[in-house]
């Protein structure tokens, strides 16, 4: 899906933005970018100080990164659900409502066939059995057929 790929660049961004942040602040040690744009007097150059910078950019840079991977993984959990609704069980798919089969074959290639698991199965013949216990006791009457007259006879019988 679209979210899944263009996530990891959000990651990819980031790392290049802190970069340049701390790219910035050792050509403002170096260059004296700060007093280039803003003017004013030339300052003292510490190479302590911009590592110091440096460093909280990166304590930073961590922080930020591990919560934007935590956020980007729970969105890629979250995508491996599908949508189903819960009154006709089609499955919601790009704008979409179609059979879970059509969601399988249009989605995955997959082509689907009809089976009966095991529960089922057996939840199937204590049915049964119980409605043919019942029928032989008399307590389930057969359905009445409809009053409907024998067709004209053939006036080749006749």
């Amino acid at each position: 899906m679209k979210v899944r790929k263009s996530a990891g660049w959000v990651l990819i961004y980031e790392c290049v933005g802190f970069g340049l942040l701390i790219l910035f602040s050792w050509m403002d040690e170096f260059q004296g970018i700060a007093q280039l744009v803003f003017g004013g007097e030339p300052q003292v150059r510490d190479w302590r100080d911009c590592a110091l910078q440096s460093l909280i950019i990166f304590y930073i840079w961590a922080i930020v990164f591990g919560l934007t991977k935590k956020v980007v993984d729970h969105l890629h959990y979250l995508e491996g659900f599908v949508r189903i609704c819960a009154w006709c069980r089609k499955v919601g798919h790009r704008h979409h409502w179609m059979t879970l089969e059509e969601y399988l074959v249009k989605g995955f290639r997959i082509e689907t066939t009809h089976g009966m698991c095991p529960d089922c199965l057996q939840r199937v013949k204590e049915e049964t059995a119980e409605f043919v216990r019942l029928e032989r006791s008399g307590a389930v009457q057969k359905p009445v057929t409809a009053n409907i007259p024998d067709p004209a006879p053939n006036s080749s019988q006749a």
